[in-house]
């Protein structure tokens, strides 16, 4: 029967493989600034490499320090995380500039605990924080390197279960090398990413498929755990779209949403219940549904004519308008300019053309 490596002879052959097809390239590598390597590390959660790099990109030419990032606004922020999902990481990343400014004089902590104290950065994230920039020897267990020892060790179960997670931990941290450490957790995610993926893995290609017990045991498919199945959830809400026309300028009207919770601290259309409104005040435009990792949005878009009183929905204090925290109106030129989930952003592209 086929038996794990040694835990050196493990790090040996990773490292072997990153110094020969890990990826050294990508535009948050080469340097040991931990500001960048925080921006990415929080980036690539829950979102792939080709997505990251343009937002990654353009966030650090608007925001080059992190003492740049701590000084700029909410809205600014926002605007260049708008597209990118999960919004609380752009809300955390934000309120983490701050305190390292205010706490920390600008400066990084290197301490891996301090580290994950402070907001949106976990024990991994802390982890890859202190090993790329500050050449600590700390584990990583992202979902790429869960993947890898899973597979190698035939853990079983889902790993959001703590019992499985505190095993892939325990392995994580055996594993992980005192010398070498970044090279190490750059090859265990680069495995993860590109050859140990979740669907038709590159066996042959692994360097740990040689004893690795889920590829001998012809058992891939089971490792991970898959999380237990709960019937999918699904929210209705209607959207409605203020349009002032001038002589020079569309403008639309939109609710800053509370800094928590969906979407939060984004310019969104305001969310009303259908029968507060006369149905000769609105037009229903083409229903859309919009995915979330954990339910489904079904969106009913209503127009309101321009024979409606406006009035009416920039009153905070109007029943049928979800209490927002800011409202105001933006010309087409200015929606460029400001946060927007990705919904509303289409919608209105759609409904007042491109600016």
């Amino acid at each position: 029967m086929t038996k794990p490596w040694s835990a050196t002879n493990f790090a040996r052959q990773v490292i072997d493989y990153y110094h020969a097809f890990g990826r050294k390239h990508l535009p948050w590598q080469n340097t040991q600034d931990p500001y960048r390597i925080w921006l990415s590390e929080i980036m690539l959660q829950q979102t792939q490499v080709t997505t990251v790099i343009p937002y990654f990109e353009r966030f650090v030419e608007s925001f080059p320090t992190v003492l740049d990032l701590a000084h700029a606004t909410d809205d600014q922020v926002m605007q260049h995380w708008s597209g990118l999902g999960y919004y609380s990481r752009a809300r955390n990343l934000h309120k983490a500039a701050k305190i390292i400014e205010t706490e920390f004089g600008g400066d990084f902590p290197q301490d891996p605990e301090v580290i994950e104290t402070l907001p949106g950065i976990g024990r991994s994230t802390a982890g890859a924080i202190a090993s790329f920039a500050f050449d600590q020897p700390t584990a990583i267990l992202d979902g790429n390197v869960k993947r890898v020892l899973a597979r190698c060790y035939a853990i079983e179960g889902w790993p959001g279960n703590g019992k499985v997670l505190k095993a892939l931990w325990e392995r994580a941290e055996a594993n992980t090398p005192t010398q070498e450490t970044a090279a190490y957790n750059q090859a265990m995610m680069d495995l993860g990413a590109v050859v140990c993926t979740r669907t038709k893995p590159n066996c042959p290609d692994c360097p740990l498929s040689k004893h690795c017990l889920a590829y001998h045991n012809n058992s891939i498919e089971q490792y991970p755990g898959k999380k237990p199945k709960k019937a999918r959830p699904s929210k209705a809400v209607y959207w409605l779209i203020s349009i002032n026309e001038t002589s020079d300028q569309t403008q639309v009207l939109l609710h800053k949403r509370p800094p928590s919770g969906i979407w939060g601290g984004l310019w969104a259309l305001p969310e009303v219940e259908q029968q507060d409104i006369s149905p000769d005040k609105i037009s229903q435009l083409d229903p859309f549904v919009h995915k979330f990792s954990h339910y489904d949005l079904q969106v009913q878009p209503l127009l309101l004519s321009s024979k409606a009183d406006k009035a009416l929905v920039e009153k905070k204090s109007h029943p049928s308008i979800m209490e927002p925290a800011q409202a105001d109106w933006f010309s087409q030129n200015q929606l460029s300019e400001i946060g927007l989930p990705t919904p509303v952003s289409k919608l209105l592209s759609k409904l007042l053309g491109d600016s």
